[in-house]
């Protein structure tokens, strides 16, 4: 049943469908999502460090522009990190609802602008293979640039907004932080089969298609084809497909049965962990004279 549109949980037979949420296994996801996201911290900010070191000497094509946003975005999520990392390490939330709502969404932005920036470069990519970058108008830096500030821009505006729309108003007393699934709303739900539909498609089709992009040039240059600029170009491509395939699609597919059974929250925040992951993606861009400059 529903109240003033908010969904109402009842408990159902689906409520033991992902096992008592006791005290121990509290403290074992815990320690799960602890270790992680101090991960993905450590790694996240070194890649960051050597990716903008071979952006520096980038052109300023589509792709870099995507690539920019795509750092901006990590860069964004990575600041917030330590909030979470602090709050699995120390077992309670103190710092007030707001905040707690503020890094909780956070996670989520991270998600989505990664996912269109993932699309961008996959398209632009796909386009060039086949001849038609050139009839694309958007790939002007200056429309690149228009472009990714109206992202930001509509970011920025819409998603307190979203926040108050799937979590509601609700103001906790209490001292945990990132469990807002009760609070979700029924027009908040449609919104999550739509989206997660959305990206699992999108994903298994770029990932189809740069993989066959890949095979369409091996067949063409056979094994002389891996020492060419085009060859590698792709190759990156399908590495950003590929972390949308293992990073996202996961998340997605369970997020569309988490909806339906919210006891199962604390397997929910490590799926939506695993989505962070995504912040290596930039160890595709560093090659072998990064690594010599590390040494250095």
């Amino acid at each position: 049943s529903s109240k003033g549109g908010t969904r109402v949980h009842m408990p159902s037979s689906h409520d033991s469908a992902c096992g008592n949420n006791t005290g121990q296994n509290h403290e074992v996801y815990n320690k799960v999502l602890l270790s992680i996201y101090t991960v993905v911290l450590l790694s996240g900010i070194t890649c960051l460090v050597l990716t903008m070191r071979v952006l520096k000497f980038a052109s300023h094509s589509l792709t870099t522009i995507a690539v920019l946003n795509l750092v901006f975005a990590h860069f964004l999520f990575l600041v917030t990190l330590p909030f979470r990392i602090y709050y699995y390490a120390v077992g309670q939330w103190t710092l007030g609802d707001g905040l707690c709502k503020a890094v909780s969404s956070m996670i989520h932005v991270h998600l989505y602008m990664s996912f269109v920036c993932y699309v961008v470069i996959l398209v632009t990519r796909l386009l060039l293979f086949h001849k038609r970058a050139n009839q694309v108008e958007f790939h002007r830096r200056t429309h690149a640039l228009i472009g990714s500030l109206a992202i930001w821009v509509v970011v920025v505006v819409v998603l307190p907004c979203v926040i108050s729309f799937t979590y509601g108003n609700k103001n906790t007393t209490n001292e945990t932080c990132f469990d807002f699934g009760k609070d979700i709303k029924d027009g908040a739900m449609a919104l999550n089969y739509v989206s997660g539909s959305v990206i699992i498609g999108v994903s298994v089709v770029l990932t189809g298609l740069q993989a066959h992009v890949l095979l369409v040039l091996y067949r063409e240059h056979g094994r002389t084809c891996f020492g060419q600029q085009v060859f590698a170009a792709q190759l990156k491509s399908l590495c950003f497909a590929l972390v949308m395939m293992v990073c996202f699609v996961p998340y997605h597919m369970f997020r569309m049965y988490y909806i339906s059974h919210l006891t199962c929250q604390h397997i929910n925040e490590v799926f939506l962990s695993l989505t962070t992951l995504n912040c290596l993606d930039m160890l595709t861009f560093l090659g072998k004279g990064t690594w010599l400059w590390c040494y250095k």
